[in-house]
């Protein structure tokens, strides 16, 4: 991925403390940061600007995150992008659905910041 200070994140969360926290730790880590609280403001910010990494919740009002992962996908500027869900569920079955919806990581809320700057560190190839 290269070195995070020329990587780009959007953190998608509902749970505003959640967001501005991780915000804080991906600045912590060199990211530039943007935050959004819902998935329709976070579609429409990720039309104007470009991002390197997106962490989402799943469980956000209106859309899900397995929605905004899809229409986010579907963006040739986003093809490149990492996609990491950061949510409460984590069954088998909503791993699956992650990984279906295009995430190339799943963490379970609340995730091990080592564990998410590891991810963070791998070359593209390696999602």
């Amino acid at each position: 991925m290269g070195t995070a200070s020329m990587q780009r994140a959007l953190v998608v969360d509902d749970n505003a403390d959640a967001a501005d926290l991780l915000g804080l730790v991906l600045k912590a880590l060199g990211y530039q940061v943007a935050t959004e609280y819902h998935p329709i403001k976070a579609l429409t910010r990720a039309q104007s600007e470009l991002f390197d990494v997106f962490v989402l919740d799943i469980g956000l009002p209106d859309m899900d995150g397995h929605e905004l992962a899809r229409k986010l996908l579907t963006r040739p500027e986003c093809a490149t992008a990492l996609f990491i869900a950061l949510t409460g569920y984590g069954s088998e079955e909503d791993r699956r659905k992650s990984k279906a919806a295009g995430f190339h990581h799943h963490f379970v809320k609340p995730a091990s910041i080592e564990k998410l700057m590891g991810v963070l560190a791998l070359p593209n190839g390696e999602r």
